[in-house]
């Protein structure tokens, strides 16, 4: 591939699943590119080597003079925008894009756009689901699991969910989603950010580009976008819901799903476990609801959802002791919510004890003192940032243990009858493990044992 002899110059930077799936979305349609990783050696070399002989391929430090000759840099989200390269390339008047803006050009059907520090997986996977069950061809991608622009290979469908990282988000220019939610924020990814938690906000209300409509959650003022006027604005949250808005009421001593005052569905209908769980079902018929899919139908959907591996998911009853892998918990918020979520279910002298610890990522974890103080009895650390997290939860002495076998033979140990036993980390997991399925999986083997 020539430089000179394109009039449009696309350089595709970061050659993971998702740089992969933008080199094969512009090769089918027979736009030139060049190739490009900050890696000297990339993984997956070999592979792109045979899947693109004739692409230009730069590896290693970035090439300033190379990406300012660019019309469009499409860029990975694991890649930082804030590289001095692509800073100079952008100021010379270079578009930087990404894969969902090509998507989003490249369809016509709805997109349910689901962003947030937590439970997006678990909420795009539900949504998702909902669609299939009512007879709908959807598409279920982005952020989870199949990249979008893979999705296009076997043509268009009639709706497509999609998870969005505020990585992905940060190279949204007009998304144009048909509903899009921003489901929580809590601190976050603060190392990509500059320990700003305003950047991260920014970045997550990109997802609101363009919206036909957007679902916000009232528990949380940082999910309320600045929205046109004639924006339909849905809110779901754990008070009561006012008309045509989604929350939780009791009648008679049980609690229910409401759309207003009409009541949906008992909550001890549902699989999953904790109030977190109720609130990931509101959202889901909230954004469910924006794009058509039959009420009825989501609501026997809901019946039959026992949640993510990962999350929050109940592993075993031993000794009368309950376990939970909540790995995917890799920031405080998320243990937060797994907290308070499940202390929701216990009876009165029962508590929880946490395994926590691993890569913190530049997070302040005093926001577990006040849930670990009401619901806590013990505390078990692992990994590099397990003393941070001691020293931040100080109502209770913090456990240390060097494995995940060790951590949950010593959280046994300290549990009691009634107890959970919670696996929510807030940190990444990769001083320990490959990432947090393996870190799931390493509990769930762990408890296996006991």
């Amino acid at each position: 591939m020539s430089l000179i002899a394109t009039d449009q110059l696309r350089i595709i930077i970061g050659l993971g699943q998702t740089g992969l799936s933008c080199a094969r979305y512009l090769a089918s349609r027979n736009l030139p590119f060049i190739l490009v990783d900050t890696r000297k050696v990339p993984p997956n070399l070999e592979q792109i080597q045979t899947e693109f002989p004739n692409a230009e391929l730069h590896c290693g430090e970035l090439n300033e003079t190379l990406l300012c000759q660019a019309t469009e840099i499409l860029l990975s989200p694991g890649v930082a925008k804030d590289q001095p390269a692509i800073q100079a390339a952008v100021t010379a008047g270079v578009k930087l894009s990404g894969d969902i803006d090509l998507f989003c050009q490249a369809v016509s059907a709805p997109i349910v756009a689901i962003s947030g520090s937590n439970a997006k997986s678990t909420v795009t996977t539900l949504v998702g689901q909902m669609a299939l069950d009512a007879g709908i061809d959807t598409g279920i991608g982005g952020n989870l699991g199949t990249p979008v622009l893979d999705m296009l290979s076997a043509g268009e469908q009639q709706l497509y969910v999609l998870e969005l990282s505020s990585f992905q988000l940060e190279t949204v220019n007009d998304l144009r989603a048909t509903v899009a939610t921003v489901l929580n924020v809590s601190p976050d990814h603060l190392d990509r950010y500059n320990n700003s938690l305003q950047l991260y906000y920014q970045a997550k209300h990109r997802i609101f580009k363009g919206a036909g409509r957007v679902v916000i959650n009232r528990d949380d003022p940082l999910t309320s976008p600045l929205v046109s006027t004639g924006v339909k604005v849905t809110s779901f949250g754990q008070a009561r819901p006012d008309l045509n808005q989604f929350g939780l009421l009791e009648k008679q001593g049980i609690t229910y799903l409401a759309k207003g005052n009409e009541l949906l569905l008992p909550v001890n209908e549902l699989k999953v476990r904790g109030q977190h769980n109720l609130v990931n079902a509101l959202s889901a018929l909230a954004l469910g609801e924006a794009v058509n899919i039959p009420l009825d139908s989501m609501l026997e959907t809901l019946k039959g959802f026992a949640g993510l591996k990962h999350r929050c998911q109940w592993v075993a009853d031993k000794y009368d002791v309950a376990f939970f892998n909540d790995s995917k918990g890799t920031n405080v918020g998320a243990t937060v919510a797994a907290i308070n979520g499940l202390a929701s279910t216990l009876s009165a002298d029962s508590r929880i004890v946490l395994i926590a610890g691993g890569v913190g990522k530049g997070a302040d974890f005093s926001d577990l003192n006040q849930p670990m103080q009401n619901s806590g009895r013990a505390l078990v650390l692992i990994g590099e940032d397990g003393i941070q997290i001691d020293q931040a939860v100080n109502c209770l002495d913090g456990l240390y243990a060097d494995s995940m076998q060790s951590a949950v033979k010593r959280a046994m140990s300290l549990a009691k009858p009634g107890d959970i036993v919670l696996l929510s980390p807030a940190c990444a997991s990769f001083d320990m493990f490959s990432g947090f399925p393996a870190r799931g999986d390493a509990f769930i083997e762990s408890v296996a044992e006991l």
